[in-house]
């Protein structure tokens, strides 16, 4: 037997699967396509998350919406965090091309250009279906790790979230929050020292610096109604086939806080609210989450945790994540572990640093008798890479240098009427896109603060009002004691001329 009949028996027991599974293209041996040689991931597999990592330029981009097309034709919903903003071309059908004809021919599969169910949404004001969420949805527990706080400051969150619940107090937006933080030492100190103790301005003051980050950073925009329900992620559609919810991110890229932010909140309400799934043979949601390093390389210590800890417990909810970067490196050691799947695209050696980088992302590969792994890894073409992934027994397959299949849909973006088109035609964009504002936190504190004052006004001019009527009273009591009280003098004088007028009769009396 040759080399390379070894070489594809090798492959094909490898990847020989009983239930539903994706092609991702044909294996390669000494740089050349091994025709029929499939590389097949099992969809069975797949809620045990991935990994697309290469260069600049080397096809990281095109393996994602390959994976997400054909996740799409199995029925299986898909959320792609695009950041670049070259991925709602998913929309359309790829107009064909000789080299893609050229490339299928080699790996033995045929091309058929689809376009297929896209939503388009949005974290910013761009044109899209609008996420948010609130701040209560959120808790004081995940608020106080997006913050990056302190034990005490988070503590005084807690008792923020314990007061607006006791008082049924919506916070919905980060006016509310903020509105509460104030409140807590100004008008209602009183109020929160007699229940739940004193507060520190020092500590809000800190806090309410920490949420002008966030809103610097468009956080704003995000917070408040309508709530995005997750529920609305597991579309189908009337032919069978999974939406692609493509999130335009492409305005947020110098956001890292505001990315973190919905992917952490996202996650956490996927948790939440997804039924365990079991063994079901087949993911509910895969969610893609394009230049990853932008959570890793900003986020704190406590939201790296929150991550691990998240990616370790959701794939128990049917619930795949793929992270798509440049290095593998960019991934902490503890959330690589967990990646199952593994597309390796070409990496470059300009430095001592790149070449030791190298090294250590070849020895995350299965050992293999047909590669120098690490050598693989330089000499890899646009479009093809090194792919690991678990087969339905949850073994690793074979290590496949692999020639990659082309995008059955558009490698290109929407033009500007289609998006319209395409917005128009959204029934998601009719239900979130209307802005609610209802009375929440901060309306119903500005009331009772004014109903306050009102009071106090009203009590002060009461007792200005009866201080009035005492002095008045007062005065007149004082009036009357003076008129009934005859001065001495005014006596004296009185008594000589009543005297004289006695005289006056007696002496007129006494010469007649």
């Amino acid at each position: 037997m040759s080399k390379q009949e070894a070489f594809f028996n090798h492959i094909i027991e490898g990847n020989t699967n009983k239930g539903e599974y994706i092609t991702l293209g044909s294996a390669m041996l000494d740089g050349k396509t091994v025709k029929n040689a499939f590389v097949n991931v099992p969809l069975k597999t797949m809620n045990r998350h991935g990994l697309i990592a290469g260069a600049t330029g080397t096809g990281k981009t095109k393996t994602l919406q390959v994976l997400a097309e054909n996740l799409s034709e199995k029925g299986i919903p898909v959320l792609l965090m695009d950041i670049k903003g070259d991925l709602s071309g998913l929309a359309q059908p790829s107009p064909g091309h000789i080299k893609i004809d050229e490339r299928h021919e080699a790996i033995g599969l045929p091309f058929e250009p689809k376009a297929f169910p896209v939503e388009i949404l949005t974290l910013s004001a761009q044109n899209g279906v609008r996420l948010r969420a609130t701040i209560s949805e959120f808790g004081p527990v995940l608020i106080s790790r997006i913050l990056d706080v302190t034990e005490t400051q988070a503590g005084i969150i807690s008792v923020i979230f314990k007061y607006c619940d006791d008082n049924k107090l919506p916070l919905l937006d980060l006016k509310d929050f903020k509105k509460i933080l104030q409140y807590a030492t100004n008008e209602g100190k009183e109020e929160f020292e007699e229940a739940y103790g004193r507060i520190s301005t020092a500590s809000t003051g800190a806090i309410l610096r920490k949420i002008v980050e966030i809103e610097q950073q468009g956080g704003d925009i995000f917070f408040g109604e309508k709530s995005f329900d997750p529920q609305d992620l597991l579309r189908i559609d009337e032919n069978g086939r999974g939406y692609i919810n493509i999130i335009r991110l492409t305005d947020i890229q110098d956001k890292p806080k505001l990315f973190s932010t919905f992917m952490l909140s996202l996650l956490a309400e996927i948790y939440s609210t997804f039924p365990e799934q079991g063994d079901t043979g087949r993911p509910e949601l895969i969610m893609f989450i394009d230049e990853a390093h932008l959570i890793f390389n900003e986020a704190s210590k406590a939201l790296l945790n929150q991550i691990e800890s998240i990616v370790k417990l959701i794939r128990s909810k049917g619930v795949g994540l793929y992270f798509v970067t440049q290095n593998p490196t960019d991934v902490p050691e503890a959330v690589l572990s967990q990646l199952g799947l593994k597309v390796q695209h070409a990496l470059r050696a300009f430095t001592a640093k790149d070449r030791k980088a190298i090294k250590l992302t070849a020895q995350n590969y299965p050992d293999t008798e047909y590669y120098d792994t690490a050598s693989v890894l330089t000499s890899l073409g646009t479009g093809e890479a090194l792919v690991s992934a678990l087969n339905e027994k949850g073994r690793p397959t074979p290590l496949a240098a692999t020639m990659m299949r082309a995008p059955m849909s558009r490698m290109d973006i929407l033009t500007d009427s289609e998006l319209k088109k395409l917005l128009s035609d959204s029934k998601l964009v009719k239900k979130y896109n209307e802005e609610v504002d209802r009375e929440s936190a901060y309306e119903m504190l500005n009331e009772k603060i004014e109903q306050a004052e009102a009071q106090a006004l009203k009590e002060k001019a009461k007792n200005e009002k009866e201080a009035l009527k005492k002095a008045e009273s007062k005065s007149r009591s004082t009036s009357t004691r003076k008129s009934t009280r005859m001065n001495p003098i005014v006596k004296v004088l009185t008594s000589a001329t009543f005297i004289r007028s006695v005289f006056g009769i007696l002496t007129k009396v006494m010469k007649k």
